[in-house]
């Protein structure tokens, strides 16, 4: 497979080292409007074809699918683009702004019958996928109650480097600069967390965003400090669940921590994955009546990198699929709306 990335930075190089370390991955080429990044790049991972924009490297035509890796805002011309093209795409999360704009790039996809995946990088931990197959398998008999969060600390503390000073960090504290604030920047990951974990998608929910005073005038340079930094989402399963998704990036003492709660009526399960490592964790069968919670042994399980590579290979989109993705951003939006609204809306509703 030849491979084109598209868009080269920070997370790029994570795209390029994980695909070139896959057998029979190319990387043949790469995009960037800014020349003296994309070389940089090119020539940190070996790469021979460097084009400055988009219709010079699909007039080229030397590649077979495409690493989306473009800011937020970017990922529908660019993928739309790279569609009509007729290329596969691995698009970076979120898949689209909005809705709107996730669907039509859904539809354009699976109407073009090209490979379409997004990397939901939780899919990742083989904690999550085990949990997942224990409900499917009635492990804890029919979930009741789910809990999830997602939670950093990179307001509160110099870990991540300085947001005040560092531009990487002071867009997404602003909406004029594209930021849906830690709801669009880290919401399609708990969101996607949760609703896999428990086997069932979102159908109502409420939510409420906060954005916190963080610098005088709630402004730093040219960057207005108006993108919400915590959120609070009551939901409601197709299962008949009830739960609580929230997010925050001033929860101090966790620097990037996920943690999922399942409960059912015969037992429960804890997720949790950080900079330490991963666990899953089971309260089941007669456990549940001391209680004890029980260490789940976990096998390692393929990256969103290598799945992607076999679905093509295969010529059929493995999840999360563009369809999916586009599913968690309706839930953002209606996060976003009912916010707004301050009344509960069913997401179809």
């Amino acid at each position: 497979m030849r491979l084109l990335i598209l868009g080269t930075g920070a997370m790029a190089s994570n795209h390029a080292t994980h695909f070139a370390a896959i057998d029979g991955v190319e990387l043949a080429g790469a995009v960037d409007v800014d020349p003296t990044r994309l070389t940089a790049f090119c020539d940190s991972h070996n790469i021979p074809k460097r084009f400055g924009s988009i219709d010079e490297a699909l007039d080229w035509d030397g590649f077979d699918a495409v690493a989306n890796v473009t800011p937020d805002a970017a990922h529908h011309p660019t993928t739309m683009a790279m569609l009509a093209g007729g290329k596969h795409v691995f698009c970076e999360k979120p898949l689209a702004t909005d809705y709107a704009r996730a669907l039509e790039m859904t539809t354009a996809a699976e109407k073009a019958g090209v490979v379409n995946m997004v990397n939901l990088t939780y899919r990742n931990v083989a904690q999550l996928q085990k949990a997942r197959e224990m409900v499917l398998d009635g492990a804890v008999g029919q979930v009741r109650h789910v809990e999830a969060s997602y939670l950093q600390s990179w307001l509160v503390s110099h870990a991540w480097g300085d947001w005040r000073t560092e531009p990487r960090w002071l867009w997404r504290l602003s909406t004029e600069h594209g930021s849906n604030g830690v709801l669009g920047d880290v919401g399609v990951h708990i969101l996607d967390f949760a609703v896999y974990g428990a086997a069932s998608d979102i159908t109502r929910g409420f939510a409420r965003l906060q954005t916190f005073h963080k610098a005088e005038n709630d402004r730093i340079g040219d960057y207005p400090l108006d993108a919400n930094d915590s959120f609070a989402m009551s939901v409601e399963f197709a299962n008949g669940a009830l739960g609580m998704i929230h997010a925050s990036r001033f929860a101090t003492g966790y620097l990037n921590t996920l943690r999922l709660r399942i409960f059912g009526d015969q037992g429960a399960l804890e997720v949790q994955h950080g900079s330490d490592g991963s666990s899953l964790r089971a309260c089941i069968g007669e456990d549940i009546e001391a209680p004890v919670w029980q260490d789940v042994t976990v096998d390692p399980v393929p990256t969103n990198y290598q799945r992607f590579v076999e679905a093509v290979r295969q010529g059929q989109s493995l999840d999360p699929t563009f369809r999916h993705a586009a599913n968690l951003q309706r839930v953002l939006d209606l996060a976003m709306q009912t916010d707004a609204e301050r009344r509960e809306l069913g997401v179809r509703g």
